[in-house]
């Protein structure tokens, strides 16, 4: 199964616990993939199911097939969350869509994470998804309204609110350094490191696909093709703590921290992303160079030590 080959490749570059994302498509498909994944959640080989899409922006669809979009509804959600009986952990939306801001309040009566991305939100609209029980903001910065500084947008809402984990795309692609370091000035203790990988990570150049959509990939960057937009990433999260550190200039402990703790906290895992009694025994070994050297799950050597 790909994504039990998706999950082996993570985890030999340290990422002990993932969660899978599944592009944009119709319901019927979606909730045959959630269902098609449970069983990796079930039993523990993934943390949950990440639906980005297809409650999503027309003008900021990014990699996501546009004739797809549709408005959030209610019946269409509760579909596919059931179809995953409990597995899907968050859902990426564009709230300011008719129904946005009540699917968020839905989702977070459900136990389930609301997250703006793919938006076009303004400040307002973002702020009241934040009181309704946003709290994530989906890969900030990529696929969204722009800051301006007389039309602020979602962005600087989302970086405002304490109760909300900024995502972080940090290849050197998908976010300007310059702007990584002013998304950590303004939350340096709330954000979170992500992959956003597709099925390239890891693998060659090469042609792809992205859900129904074509993706190239050319210097270990992802595009559609035709279209040129960039299509999820082929980053692991080793690359992106040695970018953060390396281009950014965060402290290893920040780094790491923000690979492990804090991501662990954002899902409500007491379990993971820490060394302490009771929780799980990941560990993974890195050189001076940041390089993995080695990867313990759950008590056990993913990547044993040289």
């Amino acid at each position: 199964m790909a994504a039990a080959r998706a999950v082996a490749l993570h985890r030999s570059h340290g990422t002990t616990s993932l969660m899978a994302s599944l592009v944009t498509d119709t319901i019927d498909r979606l909730a045959e993939q959630v269902a098609a994944l449970a069983p990796l959640v079930e039993a523990g080989e993934l943390v949950g199911v990440h639906l980005e899409g297809p409650w999503l922006s027309d003008l900021h669809c990014g990699a996501h097939d546009p004739m797809l979009l549709r408005d959030p509804d209610i019946a269409d959600i509760d579909r596919v969350l059931d179809a995953g009986e409990g597995t899907v952990a968050m859902v990426t939306l564009a709230v300011e869509r008719p129904g946005g801001l009540e699917a968020v309040a839905h989702l977070a009566a459900r136990g389930v994470i609301a997250a703006p991305g793919h938006s076009d939100a303004g400040y307002e609209i973002a702020k009241e998804a934040v009181a309704a029980g946003a709290s994530v903001a989906t890969h900030l910065f990529n696929a969204e309204r722009p800051m301006h500084h007389r039309v602020p947008g979602l962005i600087p809402a989302l970086l405002e609110s304490p109760s909300v984990a900024i995502e972080l795309i940090a290849d050197g692609v998908h976010v300007h350094p310059v702007m990584l370091r002013h998304a950590i000035t303004c939350a340096p203790t709330r954000y979170v490191l992500v992959t956003d990988a597709m099925a390239a990570a890891g693998a060659p150049d090469g042609d792809y696909r992205l859900g129904p959509l074509r993706v190239r990939v050319q210097d270990s960057v992802a595009r559609l093709d035709p279209g040129g937009a960039i299509a999820g990433s082929t980053l692991t999260l080793d690359r992106a703590v040695r970018f953060l550190v390396e281009q950014v200039g965060v402290p290893v402990p920040e780094a790491v921290r923000a690979a492990t703790l804090v991501p662990a906290e954002t899902i409500g895992r007491a379990d993971l992303g820490r060394l302490a009694p009771g929780a799980r025994a990941d560990l993974v070994a890195l050189g001076e160079d940041l390089q993995v050297r080695a990867v313990m799950r759950g008590g056990r050597w993913v990547v044993p030590p040289c």
